[in-house]
């Protein structure tokens, strides 16, 4: 088993609540709530991928912005969750706001969560600032990336 296999097998057992096995406990049984947890945390990343997808199309007349935003360094919160800084140069002749899809990933690019950040009121030549969060604890080697953004 890979570093990264066995941490995202750790994390789903953490994230179902198991924490050790049973005299009860068969090798398949507990292959099969590695596998159920596994799904879950699939179907969390599928949900946040989901949910950003419909932000972006809530969003009228916006302008590819993508190379307007920065990000910081990733940080780990004292929840486990994964936070990271969003910094959005307005270069349009008036206030605008930003909506910026924040990925994390493994690091071999594997998506482990997504979510949608928006820095409003960005000053007409200024920056603006934001945060993004995880929507849960994440674990290991996370990097955060801009998927997608717009200016609006």
């Amino acid at each position: 088993m890979t570093r990264w296999t066995t941490a995202a097998l750790l994390a789903a057992l953490a994230l179902t609540g198991l924490t050790a096995c049973s005299d009860d406990d068969s090798p398949s049984s507990v292959a099969s709530k590695v596998a159920s947890a596994a799904s879950r945390a699939g179907d969390a990343v599928a949900s946040a991928t989901a949910e950003a997808g419909r932000r972006f199309d809530d969003i009228k007349n916006g302008v590819d912005a993508q190379d307007d935003v920065r990000l910081g360094t990733p940080a780990t919160a004292s929840d486990g969750r994964t936070t990271v800084a969003v910094t959005a140069a307005n270069s349009a002749d008036s206030a605008k706001a930003f909506a910026v899809q924040v990925d994390f990933t493994n690091g071999s690019g594997k998506l482990l969560d997504a979510v949608v950040v928006t820095v409003r009121d960005v000053p007409a030549g200024g920056s603006g600032k934001g945060t993004a969060r995880s929507t849960h604890a994440l674990s290991g080697d996370v990097r955060a990336k801009v998927s997608r953004a717009v200016r609006y």
